[in-house]
């Protein structure tokens, strides 16, 4: 191992260690260090060619520990100190016969690798409280707590232009789930537009019509938990088995499997046992699948394989008619200048609607006032998002040329000067996370880069930014000026 290798993985450590505290929801640092260092310090590098970068590792128990737990944290070091399109391998170097070990190579993301993949962590508002599949015994057909919201039934749910098609396919296969052409159903849209409603609806219905039938609902976090927990006490038949049983799955935000390779593995064949035997799968994602980076290619084709729906922003009419539907619920009648008014002030999505639906019920019953336009005025007018200003990718590339006291021309030049390049990488970020824009729109707007390009950016600054303490400032400061 030269010298050069040595100073370089050395700082990838330092890197890591400096911060963990970054990348762990972790009260005792100090019992994650000694933890970190127990770890690595039987990691070696052997070799760095070519951007290919190979550790040594003692078992696969090792390599399935650093996939699971600081995958994240590796990745952004090897970015910073190797830089772009660095490839991870590892060395296993099992328990044989001595004078006979042999090192096997293995790619962590197969052929096509580009670069490391990111293993999110999960954010605190998840629960870790989860229904342990690991209790039931065998395959035997059981009774588990579906996670279905009884609220959000297709009774509830009201039907416009945006949703009409999506809705009407889910109508349709809750009354043959499994035998119909849309299996999968791959639901996607922006935030707050109905997709999980819709989820609940279908798996309402099925439980309703077909009681018999084993229906769970679950957000790809509780399913990544879940997988990670059965890895470490090694488990993952057991947890499999579980999954099979099911006759509905339904998984929301399906889009953070995104750098998870061995859940992706597990939820692959999960869902290929699924699918063969006619169980139905509903999944919902905030983009549609070829937008989702970092998955298997062979997991996206099965997504293909059904049928995709996106779901849209309501529509004027749509949303007056949500506002109907949900004030009618809590006895209140309002005029149609009245509506018109509310249905105007939310034009993203649904969740938007019903916060200002949910003020005027307040203001209603806090006040007994007798509502009027003026009054619905005043009260909407101290809600945040009736001051949203319309946040696109020209006002973005605004925001970050004043952060970064560079001019427009220089954003969309092709220079690749880290500081030009970085607030570039972080306008294209902003860009995915808050419009609708492809990227392929993103990559015209930045001065014509390929989409591909445009992909890379924003997988390595949500990647970096969870870990370097630079770049996580710069999405602080940003993140608080593009939506001040």
């Amino acid at each position: 191992m030269n010298e050069n290798l040595d100073l370089i993985w050395e700082n990838c450590l330092h890197f890591m260690r400096d911060n963990l505290n970054a990348a762990e929801d972790h009260t005792d640092l100090k019992k994650l260090e000694n933890s970190f260092d127990l770890l690595f310090d039987k990691v070696q590098p052997l070799s760095l060619e070519n951007f290919n970068l190979t550790l040594l590792v003692p078992s696969d128990f090792y390599k399935e520990y650093i996939e699971d737990n600081y995958l994240a944290l590796l990745s952004a070091a090897l970015k910073k100190n190797i830089g772009k399109g660095v490839k991870l391998w590892y060395s296993v170097m099992e328990n044989k016969p001595q004078g006979k070990e042999e090192a096997i190579t293995l790619n962590m993301k197969g052929k096509t690798t580009v670069s490391p993949k990111v293993q999110q962590t999960r954010p605190p508002s998840v629960s870790s409280e989860l229904v342990n599949p690991f209790a039931i015994p065998g395959m035997k057909k059981v009774e588990i707590n579906s996670n279905l919201k009884a609220d959000f039934s297709f009774d509830n749910y009201v039907e416009g232009e945006s949703n009409k098609f999506a809705a009407t396919v889910a109508r349709s296969i809750a009354k043959r789930p499994g035998s119909t052409a849309f299996n999968p159903l791959f639901l996607h849209g922006g935030y707050g537009v109905g997709k999980t409603h819709l989820g609940h609806a279908i798996g309402l219905e099925v439980k309703a019509s077909f009681p018999d039938k084993v229906v769970l609902y679950l957000s790809s976090e509780k399913f990544i938990q879940q997988f990670i927990s059965a890895a470490k006490a090694r488990k993952q038949t057991e947890f499999s088995n579980f999954y099979q049983m099911v006759d509905v799955l339904i998984i929301d935000d399906i889009q953070f499997l995104s750098g998870k390779s061995a859940t992706q593995d597990s939820f692959f064949h999960i869902f290929d046992f699924l699918h063969q035997n006619g169980k139905q799968i509903i999944l919902t994602s905030d983009k549609a699948a070829v937008d989702i980076m970092d998955i298997q290619e062979r997991i996206v084709s099965r997504f293909k394989w059904g049928l995709s729906a996106e779901i849209k922003s309501p529509d004027f009419d749509t949303r007056r008619k949500i506002i109907v539907d949900r004030l009618s619920r809590d006895g209140i009648v309002l005029t149609d200048d009245m509506l018109d008014f509310l249905a105007a002030e939310a034009q993203t999505n649904v969740r938007e609607l019903i916060g200002i639906i949910n003020a005027v019920i307040a203001y209603s019953t806090i006040y007994k006032s007798e509502l009027s336009l003026e009054l619905l005025k005043d009260t909407i007018s101290k809600i945040a998002c009736s001051k949203k200003k319309v946040i696109n990718i020209p006002y973005i590339q605004d925001v970050v040329c004043e952060y970064f006291g560079i001019k427009r021309e220089q954003l969309l030049s092709k220079t690749r000067k880290r500081e030009i390049a970085l607030p570039r990488q972080l306008a294209m970020y902003f860009s995915k996370e808050y419009t609708n824009a492809t990227f392929t729109k993103i990559g015209e707007e930045m001065g014509g880069k390929d989409h591909s390009t445009v992909m890379y950016a924003c997988d390595t600054i949500r990647d970096v930014g969870k870990m370097d303490k630079e770049i996580k400032k710069y999405l602080k400061d940003l993140t608080e000026k593009i939506k001040k």
